[in-house]
């Protein structure tokens, strides 16, 4: 198994020389170190409440010798009674600011957590998008990270006060009864076994119950998502068929996870009642042969059960270990994710590209083994020019526009930005040069403004104004609710298609790329819409390189150059004229869509 690499280099050097579970841990406690003063006094209070709490008995053991021996007076007493209590205070105080505190610092470094692993998605390639589904990266974010906190919050607390509590009941114990302690100690290891046991039982179940529920969140973001889909199709009882089955593989696996779960607190419910028998009748026995006195044996009883808290504190801690780190080992499952596509340390950068776009010899396939998309594939397209990508669906004409911005990586050959292998250049350089118009536009939720302004986020309101100008869209914001305020809905559901087009490409005009990429972004329009939207894409592509995938082949006749993908590659280029001309595929094409 490779050397884990957590994207920091220092990282990365320092868990050179670690196994791979060692560098989970180093990794999982490195989390700690932006809080080692919260740390530091979570167990400084942990020692503090075990502390208060071996004292207690042995403040009971003074008062219960004076008042049997008959030499307590009524001031003593309440000087015992006053002592216990204000050690009981320091032991509530201290157990807030371990409940409080604590919790808060596990609460932060769960947010660092997914603050880390949200990062880390926005890194990933298209192609990782490809192979993964999002309810089950949401999941990852969300539920696995829980226990987590609780692991890294209750951890350290719990194993300072099991090794304080019980180190010093034992020594307690020991100096009141050496064979009555030795008799309960014998239960203590078994005890530990059979937590440890069903604690580790627990957490497999929990593994198999957070995929469950990852399939949970992926059938119901998938049904959600298309919900217009599903009520167009009247497909709802499939859909609730669907979504009940993963259901009843979420319940199966929490079966295995109750059934772990009821033995393991059966067996901590019944092994401190088999310890408090086993003291209550030797420690009778005890008395009996006076080699133990009552004030001995109350705090013998006092402190068993809090030698007994320890073990339940550390069982408690291997089942949060067990369920806290098989969430670990998903979140770093992630992390170890390399992303495919990314700046090589030598990646320069460029001001505002030129608009030169030269395929050299590129070949390009979808992963190890798949069929090539294309191969030998050469193209020059110059500063400003407007070329038109026309063909068959399946050829490659959006996989050819999705390789310049480098949303895929070429796998032979090489593409150039003015002279320069766009491998050279920063991504962030690279793909703020070129803006995409899709068919199929996102919006997200928010504003029209916030959507607009996704396009450069320190572009001030009138800037916003003059791109939804410039886009033939500032007329029907206006006649919004709340104009430029109007929440738009969950991926834009409260605009039309034309509508949602036309923000899009004022968030290019916003952007003020020198490259355009157009995939096929009026195919799904109205005639109406359509024509609004050829204005504005005609507007935004004056004096820029722009390509477009085109559908309607009427919408190109203008294009400098028009290029015909085949399943070999171009099978011809030219103007619309030429073409038409030539009597070629493209006219074939255009005769075809001509009768329609």
């Amino acid at each position: 198994m490779p050397t884990l690499n957590f994207g920091n280099p220092a990282d990365a050097n320092a868990s050179a020389h670690l196994t791979p579970r060692t560098a989970r841990i180093a990794k999982l406690l490195s989390y700690y170190r932006p809080y080692r003063g919260w740390l530091a006094a979570d167990i400084a209070f942990a020692f503090v409440i075990a502390a208060t709490t071996l004292l207690l008995p042995l403040c009971a053991n003074g008062i219960t010798r004076k008042v049997l021996a008959g030499a307590a007076m009524a001031d003593q007493l309440w000087l015992f009674g006053g002592g216990m209590l204000a050690l009981v205070a320091v032991q509530a105080l201290s157990t807030m600011f371990v409940d409080y505190q604590g919790h808060l610092m596990g609460a932060k470094m769960e947010s660092d957590m997914r603050r880390d692993l949200f990062a880390h998605y926005q890194k990933l390639s298209f192609s990782f998008y490809d192979r993964h589904r999002t309810g089950q990266l949401i999941s990852r974010i969300t539920n696995d990270l829980f226990n987590i906190s609780e692991l890294l919050h209750h951890g350290p607390e719990d194993v300072a006060i099991a090794v304080l509590k019980f180190g010093g009941a034992f020594a307690i114990l020991l100096t009141i009864d050496v064979p009555l302690t030795l008799a309960v100690f014998v239960y203590l290891p078994a005890m530990a076994v059979f937590g440890v046991y069903f604690a580790g039982r627990m957490g497999r179940a929990l593994r198999e119950t957070r995929d469950r529920i990852g399939d949970i969140n992926e059938r119901a973001e998938d049904a959600l998502a298309g919900i217009r889909v599903v009520k167009s199709f009247t497909s709802e009882a499939a859909e609730n068929d669907r979504f009940a089955t993963e259901n009843r593989r979420f319940v199966e696996s929490r079966r295995k996870g109750y059934r772990s779960e009821a033995h393991f607190s059966a067996g901590m419910d019944a092994f401190p009642q088999l310890i408090t028998i086993t003291v209550i009748v030797l420690g009778a026995l005890g008395l009996m042969r006076t080699s133990l006195d009552a004030a001995g044996l109350v705090t013998y009883l006092l402190c068993v059960a809090i030698m007994i808290d320890p073990i339940l504190r550390l069982v408690n801690f291997a089942r949060l270990w067990q369920q806290g780190i098989s969430g670990f080992d998903r979140f770093l499952e992630m992390l170890e994710v390399r992303p495919d596509i990314a700046d090589h340390p030598d990646a320069i950068d460029i001001p505002r590209a030129c608009g030169h776009i030269e395929f050299r010899d590129v070949g390009f396939r979808y992963a190890q083994g798949a069929r090539d998309v294309f191969r030998g594939l050469s193209l020059d397209i110059r500063p400003g020019e407007f070329v038109a990508l026309v063909g068959a669906s399946g050829v490659g004409k959006t996989t050819l526009c999705a390789l310049i911005p480098r949303f895929y990586d070429v796998t032979a050959g090489a593409i150039l930005l003015g002279g320069t292998d766009i491998r050279d250049i920063r991504l962030d350089a690279l793909r703020n040069s070129i803006g995409v118009v899709q068919q199929d536009v996102y919006l997200f939720a928010g504003t029209v403004s916030e959507n607009l302004r996704y396009g450069r986020p320190g572009a001030s309101d009138e800037e916003i104004v003059a791109a939804a100008k410039a886009a033939h869209a500032h007329d029907f914001i206006m006649a919004l609710p709340h104009g430029y305020h109007t929440d738009v809905g969950q991926r834009g559901v409260k605009l039309s298609g034309g509508q949602k087009q036309r923000l899009s490409i004022a968030r290019c005009f916003l952007k003020n790329p020198p490259i355009l990429i157009f995939d096929e972004a009026t195919s799904a329009l109205d005639n109406e819409s359509e024509r609004a939207v050829q204005q504005s894409l005609e507007r935004l592509a004056s004096n820029r390189t722009t390509l477009v995938i085109a559908h309607r082949l009427s919408t190109i006749r203008n294009a400098q150059r028009i290029l015909v993908l085949t399943a070999d590659g171009i099978a011809e280029q030219g103007t619309h004229d030429a073409l038409i001309a030539a009597g070629g595929a493209y006219a074939a094409l255009y005769s075809m869509q001509a009768r329609i």
